[in-house]
């Protein structure tokens, strides 16, 4: 691409949108434009087209979300509107730009008894409102344009919002020890390395018209933990840099119960992704350790 792209990310204050909004600013092959509400509303749909015609996009990334987990089984009507339903209006609108869509999904659309990491081709089975609201917009997607590319991702985490590792550094400041499920274990994964990935994605979607681009891909942090393990190396991590520490417990997902069940393997094969986009996110550990150190002198 000689000339900057106009990248336009629905949202306004998720991780994934200001981490490509700080990226796209740095990377330069694209002006990022977030757009949310009023003029885009998902729980609205009818707004979607309009609002994304006027932005004047050349790639689209969907990735505003109803992301409460828990919250969603008493409230799975609202989450499918979002997550489903609005979902599949941004990639006709997409469709009818003709432009690519980039759809930001979920480990949850599994249900975790796979004993081994989980390739795109693995049958699909969502054991919570969140995740069945998910795979409804990956389906919506991938019924509205043949030009895009679903993205799974998994335990996101970052400098912004709420996440794991905000809570864990929140909690240390005034305990010394936490209990933390230790029998779930996935792929911790940066929002900031998420958008370096996308932003990479979008450039070869813009670029080639090869079918082999488009579809499903899995994009996680290398490496794995369990919800424990990533509490110790965030404390670990902290302490380098004189920040706040706790001890960890390591405790069954049955002593800490919550309204949504969660998917006990969320690991996620990412080879497809290298092999068709050249795209390998960095090592969880590597970029816990960026984000701790950002944190800490915020």
């Amino acid at each position: 691409m000689s000339t900057r792209k106009r990248m336009v990310v629905t949202g306004r204050e998720g991780q994934v949108v200001l981490s490509l909004l700080e990226r796209g600013a740095k990377d330069g092959r694209f002006e990022v434009i977030a757009l949310g509400r009023p003029e885009l509303d998902l729980s609205a749909p009818e707004t979607i087209e309009a609002a994304l015609e006027k932005a004047r996009p050349d790639v689209i990334v969907s990735s505003a979300a109803y992301t409460a987990v828990d919250q969603a089984e008493t409230d799975e009507e609202a989450a499918t509107v979002i997550n489903g339903l609005a979902a599949g209006k941004i990639a006709e609108a997409a469709a009818a730009l003709g432009v690519p869509v980039i759809h930001i999904s979920t480990d949850y659309v599994f249900d975790g008894s796979k004993a081994a990491p989980y390739i795109e081709s693995d049958p699909v089975a969502p054991i919570g409102a969140y995740g069945r609201s998910k795979l409804a917009g990956e389906q919506a997607v991938a019924a509205a344009t043949p030009n895009h590319a679903i993205l799974r991702t998994a335990w996101v985490y970052s400098p912004f919002g709420k996440n794991f590792l905000k809570t864990m550094l929140k909690l240390a400041e005034t305990r010394d020890s936490l209990n933390v499920v230790d029998d779930q274990i996935g792929n911790p994964t940066s929002a900031l390395d998420i958008a370096d990935a996308v932003l990479t994605i979008a450039a070869n979607l813009i670029d080639s018209d090869d079918p082999a681009l488009r579809g499903t891909f899995h994009m996680t942090g290398a490496g794995e933990a369990s919800w424990a393990d990533f509490a110790i190396e965030i404390f670990a991590r902290s302490a380098d840099v004189g920040g706040p520490t706790a001890g960890v417990g390591r405790i069954p997902s049955s002593a800490y119960p919550t309204p949504a069940k969660r998917p006990a393997n969320s690991r996620l094969d990412c080879s497809l992704l290298k092999a068709r986009h050249g795209v390998n996110l960095p090592d969880w550990r590597q970029s816990t350790s960026i984000i701790v150190e950002r944190l800490a002198r915020a």
